[in-house]
């Protein structure tokens, strides 16, 4: 209540000082008009006592009269008027009496107008700050979701925001908790396959003893159900937030050589070779374990869409803001349809290559985004297909 008073009283205030300026201008307009009716009265008493020095009690007794008279009775005098006077014949210059109180009454509406617009302004922005402050507490997880209503301008825009915050806080926890539950059901089918892996993968070794083309097979399908169970647990545990990762500082020549080497094999059997210019120290702050292994799962990507012979190439560089990672290889490139899809779970392109399950790059994405980075794709200008991996220092 006091505070709608204020606002009253504010809101009035420029309409107080107005009448105040309008009233001083009617006060020294009052004043300059009686100068001026006293000046010409004495002037021509002045000019009728030096023809007639001899009426000057008459004269000075008929101005204590005219003293003495009120306006309305000055008003509807016309004695002049019988010799022919009108009151135009009488008229001088008013112009420094009129620029004088154009003047005031100027000055006094652009005072007013300069106040409000200064006071309105004042609060438009203070108002706009509340309202981008509390903006930035939501946006920052702090306590932003109750906001104090006012009854002002920016009411309607306080309540719109307000509806559309809760909102999104109410979507936002809908998101987590299926985020949670998907997690949780992903694990859940990971585990469940866990059990009749094993169950097979004891069988099979029992079988080993005579091996023949089936029982090779079933291997290979054992390994590829072994993959996707670690992939699928792996993958849980990022979506649940609950993948162990430490913070220390990770040399990236060292990362790319290390991944490198757990490659050697594969590396052999298909020909390829991996070029690793040594550029100097460039760290950042990460885990070195799962670096090496989404490392790994790019230069795997790029052996198995390179030629036989060729090289897969790696380099790296920083900057004030980042340490950029790139690895390209000498094939033919992605395809156009795939590179919207590179990164999503379970995708193969349509020329895939290899027995892979759609799941290394999408895994290697979401490695590098916990370490505060960014994973992306595209083609070279002169062939080869292209990853460039953003580590971003703060």
């Amino acid at each position: 209540m006091n505070e709608k008073r204020i606002r009253m009283a504010l809101r009035l205030f420029p309409l107080f000082i107005a009448f105040l300026f309008v009233v001083c201008a009617g006060v020294i307009c009052l004043r300059s008009h009686r100068q001026t009716a006293f000046a010409q009265i004495s002037a021509f008493s002045e000019q009728l006592l030096e023809a007639n020095p001899e009426l000057e009690q008459t004269v000075l007794s008929a101005a204590k009269e005219y003293v003495s008279l009120t306006n309305r009775e000055i008003k509807e005098n016309q004695f002049l008027s019988r010799y022919g006077y009108r009151p135009e014949d009488f008229r001088r210059d008013l112009f420094p009496e009129l620029l004088l109180l154009f003047s005031i009454l100027f000055l006094c509406t652009a005072c007013v107008f300069l106040f409000s617009s200064a006071y309105g302004e004042k609060r438009n922005r203070k108002r706009i700050a509340e309202l981008t402050d509390y903006l930035e507490r939501v946006n920052t997880n702090a306590d932003g979701t109750i906001l104090q209503t006012r009854e002002d301008a920016f009411s309607h825009l306080q309540d719109e925001l307000y509806k559309t915050v809760t909102s999104l806080y109410q979507t936002r926890e809908n998101a987590v908790a299926a985020k949670k539950r998907f997690a949780e059901n992903l694990a859940n089918i990971a585990h469940q396959l866990k059990t009749p892996i094993t169950g097979a993968s004891l069988s099979l070794q029992l079988l080993a003893s005579v091996p023949d083309a089936h029982t090779e097979q079933m291997k290979k399908h054992l390994q590829r159900l072994t993959l996707l169970e670690e992939a699928l647990l792996t993958l849980s545990r990022i979506d649940a937030g609950t993948l162990p990762l430490s913070r220390t500082e990770v040399d990236i020549y060292t990362a790319l050589c290390l991944a490198a080497e757990n490659l050697e094999t594969l590396l052999q059997k298909n020909q390829i070779s991996v070029e690793i210019p040594d550029k100097g120290c460039v760290v950042f702050s990460g885990d070195m374990e799962w670096t090496m292994e989404a490392l790994m799962n790019l230069m795997k990507n790029c052996m198995e869409y390179a030629r036989p012979g060729s090289v897969v190439h790696c380099g790296y560089s920083e900057n004030p803001l980042y340490a950029e990672i790139s690895i390209w290889d000498e094939g033919p490139g992605f395809d156009p349809e795939d590179l919207p899809h590179l990164f999503e779970r379970f995708y193969r392109g349509r020329h895939a290559a290899g027995n892979g399950i759609g799941i290394g790059l999408a895994l290697a994405r979401s490695i590098f985004e916990l370490q505060n980075g960014t994973l992306s794709a595209r083609n070279l200008p002169e062939g080869g297909a292209c990853f460039e991996i953003r580590l971003y220092r703060h």
